[in-house]
């Protein structure tokens, strides 16, 4: 018979929080546990882009982790364990796939997400935060993947870029704005501006269907690449990065950037 490790977690976090368990896990608190959270999804998205099936396993029962400790919290103050919280979402699965579950139809996948954002709706209704049709988008999302979803959603009432052109107009709009708050020297304005140009971008990218969030890692990635390979080039003229000038620096980027380019590490 398989194991029930389910089970055998939901014991375990019991026993760590017990009154003789670990002093550590028995000081966490839903607040507390929010940083890990976030890390471990972010371990386990580099584990997908890396195609590493066994970092995938490692890092989703990172993550199961997680979501046992918070079940574990909460059943303390009677609020809900892990089995409800499994039920719960068993239920919203059932219930968002009427035509696996049900006796509805569907002939693409258009009429199933139509389907699920109905239902989701239905089923939020009286969610003061949903009434809006830009709600429902967590806060804790990384910024630039927040405005993603949030220009979705008002784009499905009509509210968007008529097109790639109007988008970009936008962007060049508010780089002008940034170019005055800088001449001005009033850096209140330079902060909200910059503000603004990258929210204007994300709507660019939005209106081409990419998530800014994604197109800016990996301009990140790419910049990793090109600084590991001038610290290389740095390093082979035998003084520290910190030793060369402006002008030398340029010079090694240039030619990291062409090394990089030619797909050398």
């Amino acid at each position: 018979m398989t194991p029930d490790y389910l089970q055998e977690l939901a014991e375990i976090m019991a026993r760590l929080r017990a009154a003789d368990g670990c002093p550590w896990d028995r000081a966490q608190t839903h607040a507390t546990l929010k940083q890990f959270l976030v890390e471990e999804c972010a371990e386990f998205l580099d584990a997908v882009d890396e195609g590493d099936d066994a970092g995938m396993c490692e890092e989703l029962g990172d993550l199961l982790l997680q979501v046992a400790f918070h079940c574990q919290i909460a059943r303390e103050r009677g609020a809900f364990g892990l089995p409800d919280a499994a039920r719960s979402i068993c239920e919203k699965l059932r219930r968002r796939h009427p035509h696996v579950f049900g006796g509805a139809t569907v002939k693409s996948t258009a009429e199933v997400h139509a389907n699920w954002d109905r239902i989701k709706r239905e089923e939020k209704k009286h969610d003061p935060e949903r009434q809006s049709a830009i709600g429902g988008v967590p806060r804790h999302l990384p910024a630039l993947h927040r405005a993603h979803k949030t220009l979705k959603k008002a784009a499905k009432t009509g509210f968007e870029w008529e097109s790639l052109e109007a988008a970009l107009a936008k962007v060049e709009e508010e780089l002008g704005e940034v170019r005055k708050a800088l001449a001005a020297r009033d850096d209140a304005a330079l902060r909200e501006e910059l503000g603004d140009l990258l929210f204007s971008t994300a709507a660019l990218s939005a209106q081409r269907g990419w998530v800014a969030e994604e197109l800016l890692g990996e301009a990140l990635r790419k910049f990793e690449r090109r600084f590991r390979h001038l610290e290389h080039l740095a390093a082979a003229t035998g003084r520290n990065l910190g030793d060369h000038t402006p002008a030398e620096l340029r010079a090694l980027w240039g030619k990291a950037k062409h090394a990089t380019a030619a797909g050398q590490p």
